[in-house]
């Protein structure tokens, strides 16, 4: 997750990632953007009104999904394409591993996780074969056993359909725990609460989301806002990549953009 802010000329960007934030910086200072134009900080977004105490911006880039370099690193737990730790920590150096996180939770919980935070249409069957593994003395620890998991979840469905719905399934119960782990729903709340005590009279946000649980949240908070007379404007349909976009980076295809002007 990166976030960029910008007043008062100076620009800032946040990433609770450390290794992916050290990388970003470099890349960056390569291109020009040194320390008197740009600062990084590892930060939250549940700490926007940390990130320059007392600065008001003049504009403000939101992208909540997870980078391209998290995922494809197998050994951040991200992608069951590779076996790898079933980690998905954006910071691996706190909090719990999704492993030890599904071990947490009983079937109810599991189940409605999965639901709440990717709609998933088999959270129960998935929920239920996660418990007998566990229950049987198995273990889900890597990202191929949690996906082994999800295809033995969903037997019961014919041939031809299955291949297809354990590849959706595994999108989303990889994100859904994703979700979990890393408390995001909770994040965006605070982010999106915060953010107008950081944007100055007229400053624009922009938030990208990548699924509908986040696009609901910031849909609604910046439609309340705006009835309140917080936000001037916002905008009044989702604005999704074009073709061309998505066909330089596919990955690009999910995109939701919803922006707002602070009043």
């Amino acid at each position: 997750m990166l976030e960029k802010l910008q007043g008062q000329g100076h620009m800032y960007a946040t990433d609770v990632d450390p290794i992916e934030s050290e990388k970003t910086k470099a890349r960056l200072e390569a291109l020009g953007y040194g320390p008197e134009i740009l600062t990084i900080r590892r930060m939250n977004f549940a700490d926007l009104d940390q990130v320059a105490p007392g600065v008001q911006f003049d504009f403000i880039l939101a992208d909540l999904g997870v980078s391209s370099m998290q995922i494809d690193n197998p050994e951040r737990g991200f992608t069951f394409k590779h076996d790898g730790p079933l980690d998905l920590r954006l910071d691996p150096t706190s909090g719990v591993p999704a492993a030890q996180r599904l071990r947490e939770l009983d079937r109810e919980e599991m189940a409605a996780m999965l639901v709440e935070n990717s709609d998933e249409p088999y959270a129960d069957q998935i929920s239920k074969t996660i418990m007998a593994i566990f229950k049987k003395g198995g273990r889900i620890e890597t990202t191929r056993q949690l996906a082994d998991a999800v295809d033995q979840a969903l037997s019961f469905l014919p041939q031809k359909e299955r291949k297809e719905a354990v590849k959706k399934s595994c999108q989303r119960t990889f994100q859904a725990l994703r979700i979990d782990v890393n408390s995001e729903f909770e994040v965006l709340y605070s982010f999106l609460e915060k953010l107008p005590t950081v944007l100055k009279p007229g400053g624009k946000v922009a938030v990208l989301t990548f699924h509908s649980g986040e696009d609901r949240l910031v849909k609604k908070a910046f439609r309340q806002l705006q009835r309140e007379g917080v936000y001037s404007d916002a905008a009044k349909d989702v604005i999704r990549p074009s073709a061309e976009e998505c066909f330089q980076n596919p990955r690009a295809r999910s995109t939701k953009m919803r922006w707002a002007i602070k009043a």
